[in-house]
């Protein structure tokens, strides 16, 4: 019987060998793998021929192999919070270019904020064999990691500090742009000041409530039980507090928000207010600067430039004491924080105390 059909002319899941290359290049294995590996002692007309052959055949070293015997994969985890939080994009760039200029590659992921999903991430880059890890931790207790730091793993915690074990940490000042961000409004003559923040179980949300109370103690203010809150990000809750603290017997006058998300939700629902209330973000956001939104600055690229940075003098043999960076945060006025508490108040048609 004839043949009526005829054999593809590639075959999925056969990957062309060294062997094959040296094959076609009619060279020594043993020269294929200095050419690979950039080594010297190949002459020049012959390392054309065997790179003419790996590109024609679309050979690719086996990486695999390659840490079996090195020890290393040349590759970083990095576990964010959420890989949709534009704070997290230059963090991420920036660790992807350090990780880069080492020759190394980023693998990175999201916990959604959840400690279970964080530790099954982290641990499944550590089963991949990643060289080091870089955690923005969404839980408190860290000791999963220790058996894979003993093991050789790296590891650096960014924005929020590990829990229950000692490890490489930089953070934004949180406590210090909090409470430089809250004075700037006391500053203006503000005196009943709201604070809507993130769930109180974050190491940010905490520190930067933190700071706002510390800012109202120095100007000696006694602080509302019904101008802070802290919860999800999630739009309906800002914008409950957020109402909830302009109406009452003692509307604030002023906003702190707590991180970026907050600030966009607060922003759009102030917008549709009549009169205007003095704001300042946590965080700067896209078009802030032309929406006028007085922020806290953070620089997320720096965050993750110091923090790989740290990662790879670990990989590098440096075997210090864990460190705690902190990196200083940036007070940015646009207008928003500057609003006079006569103009918010009479806004809301009460005079001010």
């Amino acid at each position: 019987m004839a043949e009526t059909t005829r054999r593809p002319a590639h075959r999925y899941g056969n990957r062309p060998t060294m062997k094959d290359v040296a094959a076609r290049a009619g060279v020594g294995l043993k020269t294929v793998s200095r050419v690979v590996n950039g080594e010297a002692g190949v002459t020049a007309d012959t390392e054309r021929r065997v790179q003419e052959a790996i590109e024609a055949l679309g050979f690719r070293r086996n990486d695999s192999a390659r840490v079996l015997r090195k020890g290393r994969t040349a590759s970083v985890g990095l576990v964010l919070e959420d890989l949709a939080d534009p704070f997290y994009g230059p963090l991420s760039r920036a660790v992807e270019e350090v990780a880069r200029a080492h020759g190394a590659l980023l693998i990175n992921g999201s916990s959604a904020e959840d400690p279970d999903r964080e530790q099954e991430l982290a641990l499944a880059l550590c089963a991949r064999r990643v060289d080091g890890l870089i955690v923005i931790p969404a839980g408190a207790d860290h000791r999963y990691l220790e058996p894979e730091m003993r093991a050789g793993i790296a590891t650096v915690f960014v924005d929020r500090p590990a829990g229950r074990i000692d490890a490489d940490v930089v953070l934004s000042d949180s406590f210090g742009g909090a409470r430089a961000g809250v004075a700037h409004l006391i500053a203006h003559g503000h005196r009943r000041i709201g604070f809507i923040g993130d769930q109180p179980r974050i190491h940010t949300a905490v520190e930067r409530l933190r700071g706002y109370r510390a800012a109202m103690e120095d100007a000696e203010l006694a602080v509302d039980d019904a101008w802070v809150s802290l919860g999800s990000t999630e739009p309906r809750r800002v914008r409950e507090a957020l109402a909830a603290m302009l109406s009452g017997p003692n509307p604030v006058t002023a906003v702190f928000a707590g991180n970026n998300r907050v600030t966009v939700t607060a922003v759009r629902e102030l917008a549709g207010r009549e009169g205007p209330v003095a704001f300042v973000g946590f965080d700067d956001i896209e078009l802030a600067d032309l929406l006028g939104i007085t922020v806290i600055a953070q620089d997320a690229a720096a965050l993750g430039r110091t923090a790989a940075e740290r990662l790879f003098r670990r990989l590098d043999g440096v075997d210090d004491a864990p460190a705690r960076t902190v990196l200083d945060t940036v007070l940015i006025p646009r207008g928003s924080g500057e609003i006079p508490p006569a103009q918010a108040v009479s806004a809301q048609g009460r005079r001010p105390r």
